[in-house]
């Protein structure tokens, strides 16, 4: 072969050798689990053999979110609730018991409603649910049935007071851009919701995407892929809407504020708003709960004799 003829070879294999090089470094890119891991990788959700199972990690996890709720100071009386979509039956949720303390919830305390009919449908039976609670999160549930599989709110000190303003949160660091671009603010008030138009309307409000809203006058909803991402995203937005609060104070003051671009934002939720990291960002807070409490099996407590769950009937 003439050294023109090799020199055209190589030509011709040069955008499939580039190709290849492209595709090798597209599949190198870390998850974003690995990237923020220095050595061993930190395990994302975990899977299990069975349903069961997996119920009592979720209503454990759940009953352990509602003590970190109660430590941070998240109650009001008998108001908030979560809610978690059972994954046998997705038409089926767990919520709190109404007029029962955060910080006494364990998993024996949940108790199963029918999404679509409010009926209960097992778990326990002897406490209601809340009323407001249930319209607002069947209609969350019903808008988004592939991503949300929790939702939580409550009546926060911080996020009553922002919501007042009825305006949304400002990038002003690093941790609130998990709400880049992907929260809304209900700026509508319709009183205590005790009709499904108004849960209707705060599901429109939250939106197809979005991973929590800000109720106008009521408080702050999240919601996620597991009751520990949308535990802990709530927890950061009441915590942000503390920060946005102060920082509108000084800077009633004259000093300036330093809004993170919306490139670096954009950044920082891709790599930090992913199921699996916001999973992991609630352990730290869930397995301080089960050590304060005497170990997971102590929140597990009740589970085992939770009233049979009755399907369709």
């Amino acid at each position: 072969m003439s050294n023109t003829s090799n020199f055209l070879a190589i030509l011709i294999m040069a955008p499939s050798a580039t190709s290849q090089v492209v595709q090798a470094a597209q599949v190198a890119q870390p998850t974003p689990l690995e990237a923020i891991s220095h050595g061993k990788i930190m395990p994302g959700i975990p899977s299990f053999p069975t349903f069961g199972a997996e119920r009592r990690h979720i209503l454990t996890h759940m009953a352990a979110t509602f003590r970190f709720f109660a430590r941070s100071k998240f109650t009001e009386g008998q108001s908030g609730h979560i809610s978690v979509r059972d994954l046998e039956y997705p038409g089926l949720m767990w919520m709190n018991p109404l007029g029962r303390h955060f910080g006494m919830l364990t998993a024996g305390d949940m108790i199963c409603l029918d999404i679509d009919s409010g009926r209960v449908a097992g778990g326990n039976t002897s406490r209601p649910a809340n009323a407001a609670g249930y319209l607002i999160h069947s209609a969350v549930h019903k808008r988004r049935p592939g991503d949300v599989h929790a939702v939580c709110h409550a009546h926060t000190l911080a996020g009553r007071a922002w919501s007042a303003f009825a305006r949304p949160l400002e990038m002003l660091n690093q941790d609130v851009c998990n709400f880049h671009n992907a929260h809304a603010v209900y700026a509508r008030y319709g009183g205590i919701v005790l009709g499904a138009e108004e849960g209707e309307h705060i599901a429109a409000a939250l939106g197809d995407t979005n991973k929590g809203v800000i109720l106008m006058n009521h408080g702050l909803l999240t919601v996620g892929a597991t009751v520990d991402e949308a535990g802990f995203m709530f927890g950061l937005m009441d915590r942000a809407c503390a920060m946005q609060l102060q920082a509108e104070a000084a800077a009633a003051n004259g000093l300036l504020k330093h809004i993170i671009s919306d490139e670096e934002a954009t950044y920082n939720f891709k790599m930090a708003s992913e199921k699996h990291v916001l999973y992991r960002e609630a352990q730290p807070d869930l397995e301080f709960e089960f050590e304060m409490a005497g170990g997971e099996d102590v929140l597990a407590r009740g589970f085992d004799t939770l009233h049979p769950l009755s399907i369709g009937k």
